[in-house]
């Protein structure tokens, strides 16, 4: 599905990311994990189209750096932010629809004279978002305007119109960040159930270890914008490298006890 190759990106003299290599495969969830300032965000913008660095990104095959972030989404790549993208005076199931809009067909003149396959492209746009939102638990706030929602709910609309597009890798940048525990519970079996259901591939970055440790099925973890581990978690919970640099500690025994507090290994 994915594949990064030398994935190099300088801004002036910092160099953000320093010859990144791993792939994804199809129906993976992937997670990105590392420290502040590791380059993690670096590297979803450079998925995005956001930067151009140097190397390669490949999914399914086609070449990704170059493009313009409007041509990587109709590849089919969806990315939510650390700051919510919606809009908030509109509704839940409004915002959603924006997100289908890849999908409708035709434009300002064939939607003006409301030409067939216009009309069924918006009318396929508006069941396939009645879907999402019961998916996601959303029907009974899908008229309310989306700013007096909770932040938790508010995150998940933001994941329906990431995933209103069809998109067949879903980047998700911090997804669970601002939540209290019941939150993120709940939200990351909403997220599993949309990769069991639409057969999504998804990469995410996450700060929280637990959460990932439980969820993902293999693990890139980036230090200074350098790769320093990458398996599944069992493996990244035994790399030293890993956990001198995302807790700080020097003693292995020390992390391992640090990551138990967590909860992200058990005894």
């Amino acid at each position: 599905m994915l594949n990064v190759e030398s994935l190099r990106l300088e801004f002036g003299g910092v160099v953000a990311l320093k010859d990144v290599d791993f792939s994804v495969e199809m129906g993976e969830l992937f997670a990105i994990l590392g420290p502040n300032g590791a380059g993690k965000t670096s590297l979803f913008n450079c998925l995005s189209g956001l930067v151009k660095p140097k190397g390669s990104i490949q999914v399914n095959g086609n070449e990704v750096i170059g493009k313009k972030p409007h041509e990587i989404a109709d590849m089919g790549i969806a990315r939510t932010f650390q700051n919510l993208g919606l809009f908030g005076s509109m509704t839940v199931a409004e915002n959603i629809l924006v997100g289908s809009h890849l999908q409708i067909q035709g434009g300002a003149f064939t939607a003006a004279i409301r030409w067939p396959s216009v009309f069924r492209s918006e009318r396929q746009a508006r069941r396939n978002a009645d879907e999402l939102m019961e998916l996601m638990n959303l029907l009974e706030v899908r008229d309310s305007v989306v700013d007096t929602l909770p932040y938790g709910i508010r995150k998940r609309v933001e994941i329906a119109k990431a995933v209103a597009s069809k998109p067949s890798l879903l980047l998700l940048d911090e997804p669970v960040a601002g939540m209290n525990h019941e939150e993120t519970e709940t939200f990351v079996e909403y997220v599993l159930e949309l990769k069991k259901q639409l057969g999504l591939t998804i990469v995410l970055i996450e700060h929280d270890v637990a959460m990932v440790m439980r969820i993902a099925d293999r693990i890139l973890a980036l230090d200074f914008g350098e790769v320093i581990g990458l398996g599944t978690p069992a493996e990244i919970q035994q790399n030293e490298r890993v956990i001198a640099a995302y807790l700080g500690a020097t003693d292995e025994s020390d992390a391992q006890t640090e990551l138990l507090m967590e909860g992200a290994i058990s005894e």
